[in-house]
């Protein structure tokens, strides 16, 4: 089964804030001595994101994929006092506490469809993935994907799952294919995505997917948008995704009739 080693660190020092991205990520520096993006409970979109950045990658990373690490980061409130942007240092203030590190990929180029490497099992994986947690966000003007020692790896998931947003309604998208991977920036390159749904079906499973839910930190599943517990949450979750495994055919030729 898909182990998950999810390593909890300090943010010792806050480098600098990565600009392209609304939420203002950052990377820091924790006690391990690496360097980490980090992703702030305290952005627009709050713990939401988070949830979706921990389970999207590890169900990558499940399914064969390459995903930087993920790490939980704990974040204490000296960062906001000695930050001179008042942007920053309300995002560093409402952020104390656990938040969401992906290990730092020194040197990696941003995926550009028309030179960057995406072999066809791969691109078949990420759209089938990207389908499953209903990803709006791998589009051509913003790829999530990164080129690294001459492979694909993938970033940012965030924008996934976006069920949670709504969770009064959240039983309704439970049964919905995903129109919308017609956008994804590797549907062209997806040339095997039969063969890649039979792949992601011995690999993902319900014990899978219920060990990737049950790593998201507590204090994440609670907010005022509803009165669903953290075990109802997590419940909801793993309802939802096993939906989306169960359906992976229907996803598969959605997909391909996209194509």
């Amino acid at each position: 089964m898909h182990k998950i080693n999810l390593r909890t660190l300090n943010v010792v020092q806050y480098r600098q804030p990565l600009r392209e991205g609304g939420s203002l990520p950052a990377i820091v520096q924790a006690d391990d001595n690496n360097l980490y993006v980090l992703k702030f409970r305290g952005s627009g979109q709050g713990k939401k994101t988070l949830i979706a950045e921990l389970i999207g990658g590890e169900l990558a990373r499940a399914i064969g994929l390459n995903m930087p690490e993920l790490v939980l980061m704990n974040l204490d409130d000296s960062f906001s006092r000695l930050e001179s942007d008042e942007e920053i240092q309300d995002l560093l203030k409402f952020s104390v506490g656990l938040n969401l590190g992906m290990s730092f990929l020194s040197s990696a180029i941003t995926y550009d469809p028309l030179v960057s490497i995406a072999d066809g099992e791969t691109a078949s994986k990420t759209v089938l993935l990207d389908s499953m947690i209903t990803n709006i966000d791998r589009t051509a003007k913003n790829t999530n994907l990164l080129n690294w020692n001459d492979e694909l790896w993938l970033i940012d998931h965030g924008a996934s799952l976006y069920f949670h947003h709504n969770w009064a309604n959240w039983k309704a998208s439970v049964p919905r294919t995903f129109p919308m991977i017609k956008n994804h920036v590797l549907l062209e390159r997806a040339d095997n995505l039969v063969r890649a749904a039979a792949d992601i079906k011995t690999l993902l499973n319900e014990k899978v997917i219920q060990h990737i839910v049950a790593t998201i930190p507590e204090d994440w599943l609670t907010d005022k948008s509803s009165d669903l517990t953290p075990d109802e949450r997590r419940a909801a979750y793993v309802t939802f995704l096993l939906a989306k495994l169960n359906n992976i055919d229907l996803l598969a030729k959605e997909a391909a009739d996209a194509r």
